[in-house]
């Protein structure tokens, strides 16, 4: 599926499965919550903090695919096309970056 693929089954799923978008602001405050279940997970299963009974069963996909899902829903919402926002933004950080990582000593550039 293309992002712009995905921009469209969202938008269909919003409007029949989901009657209609929640407003920005909720969607910003569920895309932080979504975001903290991945940090949760993360910090679990890469760092050094101890599982939960209750984070037992969590899986990072899933827990990424949420946020997905909401910044998906927050690109619809305010008409950003999230293929040009990527494209555009890669050129950015290749123009700013392109020489920047590889000289980085700590990367073994």
């Amino acid at each position: 599926m293309t992002i712009e693929e995905a921009q469209k089954t969202v938008d269909t799923w919003i409007t029949t499965t989901g009657v209609r978008y929640f407003n920005e602001l909720t969607n910003m405050a569920m895309l932080t919550e979504e975001v903290g279940e991945v940090a949760r997970i993360i910090a679990r299963k890469y760092g050094e903090q101890s599982f939960k009974e209750s984070d037992k069963n969590k899986e990072l996909g899933d827990e990424l695919a949420d946020v997905l899902f909401v910044l998906i829903c927050l690109a619809n919402q305010t008409g950003v096309n999230l293929t040009e926002a990527l494209q555009k933004n890669l050129d950015k950080k290749t123009k700013r970056d392109g020489e920047r990582h590889k000289n980085n000593e700590k990367l073994g550039g």
